[in-house]
Order: C-alpha cells, then structure tokens, then sequence
C-alpha cells in the first residue's frame, strides 16, 4: 500500500449500505469517526458533538462538502455497525504499517497480551463460548510498532492464551 493519506484508505472501503437514501459519503463519516477518535472521543455522540466543533474548513478537508448538514450521531452509530469490521482493520493495519519507522536498522514491535476478566466470549453462537471453552474470558493481543508508536494491530482470541503465538507469527 502507498503512503496516501488514511482519507485514501477511506475511499477504498466497499459501502455495505443500500445506494438508495445515502446522504453522506463512506469515507466521510469514517474520517469524522476517525478524527473524533483521535481527539479522544470515546462514545459515537461525542464523535458526532466533536463533529459539530468542526470548522467549515476542517469538514472540507474531511470531504464533507459545506452545502450538507453533519451527518447525524445515529447515521454514524449505523455505518460504523454495517461495516466489515475486519475489512477495515486490515485496511487501516496496512496504512499504518507504511508509517512505521526503524531502530537500528530493525523494524521492532512489541505485543502484549491482557485477558478480559469479567467478560465472557459468545463467538461460535452456540452458548459454550467459542471453541468450546465455556464461555471463558477473552484476550487480546495487541501489537505496537517501537519507531513510531503505533498500533500495528489487534486481534481478540478466544482458544485460550497459547494461540496468541501463533497469531503473532502468522500476523
């Protein structure tokens, strides 16, 4: 992947939403989405609020042309949810991975793993909690490059603690 910008990873997203009644541009809300994360916004009406702070010439930089409304809290919450999640995070993965830096010569990233306590995973829909477990807690992985500080990737496993190696050395 080039280094354009992450407004052009936006525009590559396959819309899931129906063409008929879309007032609002995919990648659009994802970049409002996105800045409204980054501003540290941590519910989609504080997205949407953080939105609305905007200026004229911030939304257009967004792609939200300035003769269109916001779009609302609840049009973000329902294109958010329609997306394919791991699409996206594959597609924001590798953006960020052209931004990583070196130390040495070497690109370093560190992973850490946390289990969940108090949650319960549910992921094969069949009530015993994913790869038959009993619904035990999940864990994450999650992956950091050192040069930069970003967030290489994560990844929620539900198999139990050992499987996290071999995500890290197939990911």
């Amino acid at each position: 992947m080039s280094r354009q910008p992450l407004t052009g990873v936006f525009k590559s997203v396959p819309d899931p939403r129906c063409r008929r009644g879309v007032r609002h541009r995919l990648d659009a809300v994802l970049a409002l989405a996105a800045v409204g994360v980054l501003a540290g916004c941590r519910t989609l009406l504080a997205i949407w609020e953080h939105a609305r702070d905007l200026e004229p010439r911030e939304l257009a930089d967004l792609g939200l042309p300035q003769d269109r409304g916001l779009p609302s809290e609840s049009t973000i919450r329902r294109t958010l949810a329609s997306l394919d999640a791991d699409d996206l995070d594959t597609r924001i993965t590798s953006w960020m991975l052209t931004r990583t830096g070196t130390i040495d010569g070497r690109r370093v990233i560190a992973v850490d793993g946390k289990t969940m306590r108090g949650a319960r995973s549910n992921s094969s829909g069949d009530g015993d909690g994913g790869g038959g477990d009993g619904g035990g807690a999940p864990h994450l992985l999650s992956a950091l490059d050192q040069g930069t500080g970003a967030g290489a990737c994560q990844y929620v496993c539900v198999s139990g603690l050992g499987h996290r190696w071999g995500l890290i050395r197939s990911g």
